[in-house]
């Protein structure tokens, strides 16, 4: 895989395909390398949305590189193979080992698949990946193709995944050692960016089984081999870059006035707390640059409260956590979900930057030295619908982490 240059002033001339991109220094350095649905769309985005990252890269960036890719999970393929090759300065300063994923294989008689931060020498690894969603999902599109097992420990009789074909069920309904270590090797030279050879031997062996009147199992081979392709064509499994919207500087000029703010707007974060009567409680901080969600820039906390619901409580030790990262860039906005008493439980955490609330029941926005709340229905629909973008992202965020520790601390 080589990358094509064009100069960093012909961000035009780039394709509109899956693909991956590199920013290439005027020494000859790779910078920093993504991957997109859209190569263009993704490249100019870092340019007009740039992150605190963007900032320090993209000035010393003088050209722009890409490879396209037949399909999303090609480019995510490649991405992880050029981020090894080249271990681009700003994608591992930014993102360290524990942000890093890997595809593990074990080494059993029946290998176990599952995606890991560690790196263990027992293990066969594959990656590493930057977006855990789009590997996850990969792995979930081509485990139909492709039947594996994800159990720590071997059941005594086949579970769901095996009604589902997802697992062939080596606890005991499937004892074809060679037919499952082959579906691991297709599997292995897929993640490696080997599909052609896979669909090549497939086809191969599709015949070799048709020349020996072994009809069912051509059979097999060529659903796989049909199921590999379409999984190639038609899976959708990076999310698209959000386009900014033209009405930000009016949303960005309204909240200055609310808020009594000078300069500009360039950084809003919103939080909200998850649990159920204080079990497995989280809280989440989503951040919006522009008007924008950057989702780079999310935070997730695991409460460290326990005992009896307390949001307001549970918000302070958020918001203290937060304030001891002075790396992470600080905000002009904190929106916090809720009413007065969270407001006023954010204000006692927060010094020198605008705290605002806003309670679901009537959408009211308490602000900090105003005896009433606003009602968003008073503000303008570019304001208002920011605002509940915040909050609703923020109340996403969290309820996802909430129940992906609720269904940890249900696994034996």
């Amino acid at each position: 895989m080589q990358f094509q240059f064009v100069k960093k002033e012909s961000v035009g001339r780039l394709p509109t395909v899956p693909g991956v991109y590199a920013f290439k220094s005027k020494k000859g350095v790779l910078l920093y390398i993504g991957k997109a649905v859209n190569i263009r769309d993704r490249v100019k985005n870092h340019f007009s949305q740039p992150t605190f990252k963007d900032n320090i890269f993209i000035p010393a960036t003088e050209k722009i590189g890409y490879i396209t890719t037949g399909s999303e999970i090609e480019a995510l393929i490649s991405e992880a193979d050029l981020i090894k090759k080249y271990q681009p300065h700003y994608n591992t300063q930014w993102k360290d080992n524990k942000n890093y994923f890997y595809v593990a294989i074990t080494q059993e008689a029946f290998p176990r698949i599952f995606v890991t931060h560690q790196i263990d020498d027992s293990l066969i690894h594959i990656g590493p990946f930057v977006d855990s969603k789009a590997i996850k999902q990969t792995l979930r599109v081509l485990r139909r193709i492709f039947p594996y097992r994800t159990c720590r420990v071997m059941p005594k009789k086949p579970c769901l995944y095996y009604d589902l074909n997802l697992c062939p069920a080596p606890c005991g309904q499937f004892q074809d050692k060679k037919q499952y270590k082959k579906n691991i090797q297709n599997l292995i030279k897929i993640l490696r960016g080997k599909k052609m050879q896979v669909l090549k031997d497939l086809q191969k062996e599709m015949q070799l089984t048709s020349q020996k009147q072994e009809f069912e199992k051509a059979k097999t081979l060529r659903d796989q081999t049909m199921s590999l392709e379409n999984v190639f064509q038609h899976s959708h499994i990076l999310e698209k870059e959000e386009r900014k919207p033209t009405n930000w500087p009016k949303a960005e000029a309204e909240l200055k006035k609310l808020l009594d703010l000078a300069g500009s707007l360039k950084r809003i974060e919103g939080y909200d707390i998850s649990n159920i009567q204080g079990q497995q409680a989280t809280g989440s901080m989503v951040v919006f640059e522009k008007g924008l969600p950057n989702k780079n820039e999310y935070r997730k906390f695991k409460i460290r409260i326990t005992g009896k619901p307390n949001d307001t409580a549970m918000i302070k030790e958020m918001l203290a956590r937060r304030l001891k990262h002075p790396e992470w860039p600080r905000p002009q906005i904190i929106l916090i979900d809720g009413g007065k008493g969270q407001l006023n439980a954010a204000l006692s955490q927060v010094k020198k930057i605008k705290v605002i609330s806003l309670a679901k029941r009537l959408n009211e926005l308490f602000i900090e030295n105003h005896k009433k709340p606003v009602l968003l229905k008073s503000l303008s629909q570019d304001a208002s619908n920011l605002i509940l973008h915040l909050r609703d992202e923020a109340h996403r965020f969290a309820v996802s982490y909430h129940r992906k520790l609720r269904t940890k601390s249900l696994l034996p």
